[in-house]
């Protein structure tokens, strides 16, 4: 019985090319450089996005960890859609007020979740203006 194996010759280019083609919509790359995913993620293919805070909530993380991480329910001003953010450093939820503006960031890797916190992939970089970093080592006060 003779295996199968793709063609290969001198005058075998054409079916080579035609197979690859056939086969490239299985490629992850390939799917989301053509069908524009990045455009209908949340930031639209940007780094950064504003946003307004909603509300403060608290995730569980995963197994086998137990906590509770502290996240914001944001509404981005683009195009007001929703996310949950993560407020990185101890007890920065304190320095964040429904209705401030903030900026948000990506928080994984490749728009995927980080770590134990389960469907969180931004994190709040500003709150009204000022870096959540420079409040929290005592640089800035918060307005």
């Amino acid at each position: 019985k003779k295996q199968k194996r793709k063609p290969s010759g001198i005058y075998s280019g054409n079916k080579i090319k035609k197979n690859l083609k056939k086969h490239r919509k299985a490629s992850k790359f390939y799917r989301r450089k053509i069908f524009h995913y990045k455009f209908k993620q949340p930031f639209m293919g940007a780094p950064m996005a504003k946003g307004i805070a909603l509300e403060k909530i608290g995730v569980e993380a995963k197994q086998p960890n137990s906590a509770i991480r502290k996240c914001l329910r944001v509404q981005l001003i683009k195009n007001r859609k929703r996310i949950t953010a993560f407020v990185p450093f101890d007890g920065c939820l304190n320095y964040i007020d429904i209705n401030d503006q903030v900026l948000v960031s990506g928080f994984g890797k490749k728009g995927r979740a980080k770590g134990d916190i389960p469907g969180v992939k931004f994190k709040v970089v500003k709150v009204s203006g000022v870096a959540l970093l420079s409040i929290f080592s005592g640089k800035k006060d918060e307005t």
